[in-house]
């Protein structure tokens, strides 16, 4: 990085107002936010990626809040109210991508959410419940969240009825990030990409950013690196890999709208006539504690299996691609948005929820200031 010309330092690195690191759904978020409350300000984002490397195109493209069994196990560790909190920041978080972008932009279709259970404990827990968990969403919502559904999609080995949300939603995340960079162009924020920031030091009037040989200065420094947060901040932040395959098209694929079973670890959904399959992060808690970008033969190999077993048991599929994304978890489900210090500010720890709160998330950041 040392090799920077003289008018590459006085373009990108002089004079900055405001330094985001990460462009993702909350960094970009941040930095239009930042440029529209003051329009005159230099707005730079780092981005360690070539595309916004964490889990915001990486993701399965869910827009939702939650599945019942989900908010079920928030709700043995978390409040009544703590719960209703989170739904409906998510729930404003998805009106406010929405309204920001364009449901055209970011391929939005409300196909409704639905549940599946493998477990009969699970699915009768989750039953007796369900009552109680739509009186606590009625506020948001005004009516039922959850219902009683029959296996209209013919999957196999699952219980004959599952949980339908009607409410529940899909976006093409490639398009989202597309309109977010598209937006934040316009407003001419200056984003810079395969920088790596190692350190920072906020000297009270100004923050110096250090990367590999090469550092620069910034009124105040914003930082939005979510799963990666462990190496620029000692906050209750934990790497947890997702990892994600997509099949060949299907002919006459029958199956649409997002779905979830076993507590929302295992994910999938239609787009452009295949199945996208994501989850198996219980089958090993500690080994998906990473910000490694590969997959791993245990977790693929359950969700092939899946595949043919459960959720395409009627049709020949293939494989044609597989990936992984970077989420950051932690001991509560509220993201983390607050001061470090006079002039650095963080907005992370997402709990794989950042196509629903990244959004808000990133708002909220820049409202810090």
């Amino acid at each position: 990085m040392k090799n920077f010309s003289y008018w590459e330092i006085k373009e990108w690195f002089s004079n900055v107002d405001f330094t985001i690191i990460g462009s993702g759904i909350v960094g970009l978020n941040c930095a239009i936010r930042l440029k529209e409350k003051f329009p005159t300000a230099k707005v730079l984002v780092l981005e360690k990626g070539m595309l916004p490397q964490g889990a915001s195109t990486k993701n399965a493209g869910f827009a939702c809040f939650g599945s019942l069994s989900e908010l079920i196990q928030d709700l043995a560790s978390h409040s009544e109210q703590e719960v209703l909190d989170l739904v409906k920041k998510r729930w404003n978080g998805l009106q406010l991508l929405r309204k920001n972008l364009g449901d055209q932009n970011i391929g939005f279709e409300l196909n409704k959410g639905y549940e599946l259970f493998i477990n009969n404990d699970l699915y009768e827990s989750s039953i007796s419940k369900m009552n109680q968990v739509n009186k606590l969403l009625h506020p948001i919502f005004k009516e039922d969240t959850f219902k009683k559904s029959d296996n209209i999609f013919q999957f196999k080995n699952i219980k004959e009825q599952y949980v339908v949300n009607q409410f529940e939603g899909q976006i093409d995340t490639g398009k989202m990030m597309k309109a977010l960079l598209f937006k934040a162009q316009k407003l001419e924020i200056q984003i810079v990409n395969n920088f790596t920031v190692d350190s920072f030091e906020d000297y009270s009037n100004k923050v110096t950013v250090h990367a590999n040989d090469f550092s620069f200065t910034t009124d105040k420094l914003l930082i939005a690196t979510n799963g990666f947060s462990k190496k620029l901040l000692n906050e209750n932040v934990t790497p947890a890999r997702a990892q994600v395959l997509i099949t060949k098209p299907i002919k006459n694929l029958h199956i649409k709208g997002t779905f979830h079973f076993d507590e929302g670890y295992y994910y999938f959904r239609n787009i452009d006539n295949r199945i996208l399959f994501g989850g198996g992060r219980n089958l090993d808690f500690k080994g998906e504690e990473t910000t490694k970008f590969e997959t791993t033969d245990r977790i693929q190999n359950k969700l092939k299996e899946l595949l043919e077993t459960t959720i395409l048991p009627n049709a020949s599929f293939e494989v044609a691609h597989s990936w992984s994304g970077i989420m950051g978890v932690g001991n509560q489900k509220k993201a983390i948005v607050k001061n470090i210090s006079d002039n650095v500010f963080c907005g992370v720890r997402l709990g794989g929820m950042g196509v629903a709160i990244g959004s808000f998330v990133g708002k909220e950041l820049a409202d810090l200031l």
